[in-house]
């Protein structure tokens, strides 16, 4: 394969830099949908939890249960968000790691390679992707909403 001219180099070495800063923005946005759901959840759960004694003596049966429909949706509206955002940022990364493939160094791709490879000292074996373990937040909070729900129908 030929060598590209200097002026097609700087063009993709200029769309390498704009891919990178790009996922970077996916990734900002991403925290900050995440400190968003994470304090709207908490919120939402401690003041539930706050009037539980009152929703559950006096409030009619449709309070509750509305309620935990609104937490529900609000942990399935998280969980689809970061997964959208995973799914962002590995197209992102694709692209990125295949202009990678004609630089001199393959930063995104080694890095990957090494957590990959390498296993993590401590109690873990492996690296954990935060996709992964972020992802876990929002069940836990269905938890929540489930048990403040049967506490209601329970007193």
């Amino acid at each position: 394969m030929a060598s590209p001219d200097p002026q097609q180099r700087a063009e993709v070495l200029e769309l390498y830099k704009l891919a990178v800063e790009m996922a970077d923005r996916v990734s900002a946005r991403r925290g900050a949908a995440n400190a968003f759901f994470l304090t709207v959840q908490s919120a939402f759960v401690a003041l539930v939890g706050l009037g539980f004694p009152k929703l559950s003596e006096e409030a009619p049966w449709w309070v509750p249960t509305s309620l935990f429909l609104a937490g529900l949706t609000l942990s399935a509206a998280w969980w689809m968000q970061l997964r959208s955002y995973r799914d962002l940022n590995t197209a992102k990364f694709t692209g990125i790691n295949k202009i990678e493939k004609d630089l001199p160094v393959k930063i995104f791709a080694d890095e990957w390679e090494q957590l990959r490879r390498d296993p993590v000292h401590g109690w873990r074996t492996r690296y954990a992707e935060l996709g992964t373990s972020e992802r876990i937040i929002p069940l836990v909070f269905v938890g929540a909403h489930l048990l403040v729900f049967l506490g209601t129908l329970t007193t």
